[in-house]
């Protein structure tokens, strides 16, 4: 679950410790963990003090081993009795980017013009594939390439909102869910129950103060109901923001020089989905193929028109859109229960998550009163 070079990897996150029944801010040094909630009480407050310069110095609590920490997926919930690793943020707004990988753009407009048929969309992408071939690789929006690729759509009759914001001048922005209702690594991630046709979307997720700087990166699913969403734009929040419908983790990496934006620039995701009914499926997703850049998109999040004063997660996008079938030919992928799925990169190490339907997945929401009166009585807010 961990950067290849974790020992030089300024990681920091966040534990349940049912000790003393709350929520706790950590970081990592040399395998264990270490509470340093005395001085930073929340992650937004450790994010916006940019601590990757005095990480090493830091003093705190140790916790004990990380692997103390890391149970069965049912039990990485914080009423289970025993500590446990949370998602590594808490106040930060939760922020998402859609359609910013022109390959799943595509996939966007398949979703919408098939309704959220998986086997209508298996004729319409072959139909689409023959009308632009290969010119959809490292397309940027708002290039000659992208404009020629929106063309020959909307010359074919298949304009559709999802090019505007593909490869148009303005980034799709949505509120992904609530501050605190992520899940983390090895718990369990929600699919609502009234979708037959769904897909995890592995992404990167940078972490931003309230400042808009981005100080640091990590791993995210965003998870997708293709049917959902496919019915009707207009559906977006039912389709995204459900109990433990995104994860986040295992850590914030923060940037330092040996970890930058460049390296998140040109990372390259790969994901393993392995089901209970035997099937597996892996695929790859390069952030040297994003259409905007990571910055762009934090720029067009937050600027003189919008601030967050908590700071956000963001989650980038993802050109991952899985056309494998799992059943008929032409049904496409989509989730079973039990579904183990696994998103990695060497620098920020391993996701993984267990896929529940959403009314069975943990629907604990620690507050931000809930948040605060629990520092206070651990006398960590004056």
């Amino acid at each position: 679950m961990l950067p290849i070079d974790s020992a030089n990897a300024k990681l920091v996150g966040r534990v349940w410790r049912e000790d003393v029944a709350g929520p706790a801010v950590v970081l990592l040094r040399a395998g264990h963990v270490i509470d340093v909630t005395a001085h930073y009480p929340t992650m937004t407050d450790l994010l916006n003090a940019d601590v990757a310069a005095r990480f090493d110095t830091l003093d705190g609590e140790d916790l004990g081993p990380l692997e103390s920490f890391v149970h069965a997926p049912s039990d990485m919930r914080p009423d289970a009795g025993a500590s446990c690793l949370l998602a590594p943020c808490d106040l930060q707004a939760l922020k998402a980017c859609g359609v910013t990988f022109a390959r799943s753009m595509i996939e966007r407009v398949i979703d919408e013009r098939t309704q959220g048929d998986a086997v209508k969309a298996d004729a319409l992408r072959n139909r689409i594939g023959e009308l632009i071939g290969g010119s959809l690789a490292n397309v940027k929006a708002g290039s000659e390439e992208a404009q020629a690729v929106k063309t020959a759509l909307i010359a074919e009759g298949l304009w559709s909102q999802y090019l505007e914001v593909g490869i148009g001048p303005d980034a799709e922005v949505f509120t992904k869910s609530q501050p605190m209702s992520s899940v983390g690594h090895g718990a369990e991630v929600g699919i609502n129950p009234v979708s037959d046709w769904n897909n995890p979307e592995p992404e990167i997720v940078m972490a931003v103060d309230s400042q808009g700087n981005i100080r640091g990166a990590t791993l995210g699913n965003d998870v997708n109901l293709r049917d959902v969403e496919g019915r009707s734009a207009l559906l977006l929040g039912k389709a995204k923001d459900n109990n433990a419908s995104c994860s986040i983790g295992p850590f914030i990496r923060l940037f330092d020089d040996k970890f930058t934006m460049q390296d998140v620039e040109t990372v390259n995701l790969t994901m393993k989905v392995t089901g209970n009914d035997g099937f597996e499926m892996s695929g790859t997703s390069n952030l040297s193929e994003i259409s905007r850049s990571p910055s762009n998109l934090v720029s067009q999040t937050v600027n003189a028109n919008h601030q967050y004063p908590d700071g956000f997660m963001l989650f980038t996008g993802t050109m991952f859109a899985p056309t494998q079938d799992r059943g008929e030919p032409g049904s496409g992928f989509t989730h079973k229960l039990g579904d183990v799925v696994e998103i990695s990169t060497p620098l920020l190490g391993t996701l993984s998550n267990t896929v529940t339907h959403s009314d069975k997945a943990h629907p604990w929401v620690f507050g931000t009163r809930a948040l605060m009166e629990n520092l206070a009585k651990r006398g960590l807010l004056s």
